[in-house]
């Protein structure tokens, strides 16, 4: 079972609380997935929607146009579907009707040699929060130098 991440959001764990996380499979074309392979994807901006029909989006991931490609080349930025269960799918649309919460894309990776994407439900973190994080790391940093100092 290999498992190679192509692609990960570290603005995620920074601005966001993740309650829980899913393996999604993710609908490509020949060229983006070629692109994939070669590491050639963003995920920094990208979240998942939750449409009228219940199918799950990916919105706003960028996976670069494939160099050897022809005028057949993919939209870099344009919607992929997600592929999950229908109760995944409602599951997740009841918890994003409350507030502050939203479905946000961690990482993408290919395993088995097919692209999956892990998504977390996420509520969004709030200045403070990231503040006392902040502080939180850095007290940590300074116990370890004084630690390595005294060794």
């Amino acid at each position: 079972m290999s498992e190679r991440t192509v692609a990960t959001n570290r603005k995620a764990k920074r601005d966001y609380h993740i309650e829980e996380t899913l393996e999604a499979g993710i609908v490509l074309k020949g060229t983006e997935i070629k692109s994939v392979r070669a590491g050639q994807v963003s995920l920094n901006e990208a979240f998942v929607l939750i449409d009228d029909n219940l199918e799950a989006w990916l919105v706003d991931a960028y996976i670069a146009p494939y160099r050897h490609g022809s005028h057949y080349n993919h939209d870099p930025r344009r919607k992929r579907k997600l592929l999950l269960h229908k109760k995944e799918i409602l599951r997740l649309w009841n918890r994003v009707r409350e507030k502050g919460m939203t479905i946000i894309p961690l990482r993408m990776y290919i395993k088995n040699g097919l692209a999956k994407v892990e998504i977390a439900l996420a509520r969004g973190k709030k200045k403070y929060d990231k503040r006392a994080e902040i502080a939180r790391k850095e007290a940590e940093r300074e116990i370890q130098r004084a630690l390595f100092r005294r060794r």
